[in-house]
């Protein structure tokens, strides 16, 4: 196993038709507490499965309202191929991720939290760490080389995995991956989508990003039909020179895919991983005029045609499921990495991009972390409704082998997520009125220094536990206490009025820290390791 291995406009007429949407279609849902929405008594066959995962894109990058109201990003935006989805399914208004793709991707394909896999910023080269100097921290031995598969222990810096798709596979899944992979360093097994499980692999590597976006500019790819390490983009060789969008492309060779997947009458999991919306900004022709001539500059006039061209992506598959007849047996899970860039290469003020969230990508503030959600899953969940419980990355790998109906599985790794199943059937579990020892913590760890400066972004641990948020600060041990219900944009840090709830969360984050293995920075001034929260008193 340890080896290197012209546009469709979207239609809306299968997903009316076939009685999955009620009333209010552009509402995207019934504002109500917890999940509402039981589910339906149905019986279907084992369902196919498509998570659609979108890169970099912000809670407010949508027409699909994730607050309690519509801001002016929802009015700029146009996705109203997300409007249907939501309108089928369930939305949540408060899904995590990490802050930068690697962790949350690693998290996704193996159910383990990043502080356990210690894949805590992007990973690109091997054997070399990507993180920013800082003058006061030196950075943790974390795991460079990123997601290998089982039975490859041979990469040093890099986390063994049974891997998701490896599971669904052998379980009569046909698993198909397309578009962004950015598991394992260049060089690495688990660089190739082939050796994690995946049986076929469209244009997926050991890079974060594409060169371009253009296919006339060969995806980043300095000749046509070359691969050009690192950011070129491999495997889309017949596009290189044509007028073509990468992100149409990927769509086009997914559905091919699919085409030759129906052949074998399994159950397919196509993993749609869109290299979309992560820089360079390059314009979507289909959609861009349309952005320019409402007076958007440049640079969000093109941020603005690449959503809708993800929006289009999905409309497109909606469309094959309905033409091929699988509407009614296929689950759609649709779910960004991290939080909108907004710390550089938007146009307008940084860090305002994904208000009334603060910060952006890189950032352990929400607008770093909390993403847009759908989930629709026919003769399951109740059309238009929506979910205020919160979970987080990890919660998909669970949830996902509970969709398939995989029971019974073994896995080398400890699964810290949890299935969010009982959430899609309706089921009430928000913390209002629990006891505090049962109301579920999401920890965050970043023990490592992104790129850009910003509000949140810096080398932090977080806890969520109920309302509270408690943002651990490794530089001078710093605590920020938030209270997300009644401050969503983390404007007012309330530590210094409820010391007990600060001691109470240190204690919670601390002995978690350690009791999964996570790596902590040290002191360039001694060489000793920064404390833990709760040891900062």
């Amino acid at each position: 196993m340890c080896k290197t291995a012209n546009t469709k406009v979207a239609t809306t007429a299968g997903w009316l038709g076939s009685g999955l949407l009620g009333a209010g279609l552009l509402a995207a849902g019934l504002a109500t507490a917890g999940c509402s929405g039981a589910g339906e008594t149905k019986t279907l066959s084992r369902p196919n499965i498509l998570l659609f995962l979108v890169d970099d894109m912000g809670w407010q990058d949508t027409s699909v309202p994730f607050h309690t109201e519509r801001t002016p990003f929802n009015d700029l935006y146009r996705t109203p191929n997300m409007e249907l989805l939501a309108a089928a399914g369930m939305k949540f208004t408060q899904a995590y991720a990490c802050g930068v793709c690697s962790p949350t991707r690693t998290s996704l394909m193996t159910g383990m939290n990043a502080a356990r896999h210690g894949v805590t910023n992007w990973t690109l080269y091997q054997n070399q760490s990507v993180d920013r100097p800082d003058e006061l921290l030196d950075f943790p031995l974390w795991n460079v080389n990123g997601l290998q598969p089982a039975g490859c222990d041979s990469v040093e810096r890099s986390v063994v995995a049974t891997t998701l798709p490896q599971l669904l596979r052998a379980n009569g899944y046909t698993t198909i991956h397309c578009g962004k992979a950015h598991w394992g360093a260049v060089g690495t097994p688990g660089a190739d989508p082939l050796n994690l499980g995946f049986e076929v692999n469209i244009a997926g590597h050991a890079a974060g990003g594409p060169g371009s976006y253009l296919g006339e500019k060969n995806f980043g790819n300095a000749e046509k039909g070359s691969h050009t390490l690192p950011w070129g983009v491999p495997g889309l060789e017949k596009y290189h020179g044509d007028t073509i969008n990468l992100t149409h492309a990927l769509t086009l060779e997914a559905m091919a895919a699919l085409d030759r997947a129906r052949e074998n009458g399994k159950p397919f999991f196509l993993y749609m991983s869109h290299y979309a919306v992560h820089v360079p900004l390059e314009p979507d022709l289909r959609f861009y005029a349309r952005y320019k001539a409402a007076g958007l500059s440049e640079a969000e006039a093109r941020y603005a045609s690449m959503v809708e061209g993800m929006d289009q992506s999905l409309g497109d598959l909606m469309d094959y499921l309905d033409s091929h007849h699988l509407t009614e047996n296929t689950i759609i899970l649709f779910m960004s990495d991290n939080g909108g860039l907004s710390a550089e290469g938007r146009g307008g003020e940084p860090h305002t991009h994904n208000l009334p969230l603060r910060s952006g990508k890189g950032s352990a503030y929400e607008g770093g972390i909390r993403e847009p959600m759908i989930v629709s899953w026919p003769g399951k969940v109740k059309p238009a409704t929506v979910c205020h419980d919160y979970l987080i990355i990890e919660d998909f790998f669970p949830t996902i082998l509970e969709m398939a109906g995989i029971k019974n599985y073994n896995s080398i790794q400890k699964i810290d997520g949890k299935s969010f199943v009982p959430y899609l059937m309706g089921a009430k579990t928000e913390g209002v009125g629990k006891p505090v020892a049962e109301i579920r913590d999401l920890v965050w760890h970043f023990p490592n220094k992104w790129g850009p400066s910003g509000p949140g972004i810096g080398t932090t641990s977080t806890i969520r536990h109920g309302d509270w948020k408690l943002v651990y600060w490794y530089c001078d041990g710093k605590k920020e206490l938030f209270n997300i219900r009644e401050d969503i944009g983390e404007l007012n840090d309330v530590a210094s009025l409820h010391p007990d709830v600060v001691a109470g969360l240190s204690a919670r984050l601390g002995n978690h820290l350690r009791s999964v293995g996570a790596l902590r920075p040290s002191f360039k001034s001694s060489g000793s390791p920064a404390p833990w929260p709760d040891e900062n008193k």
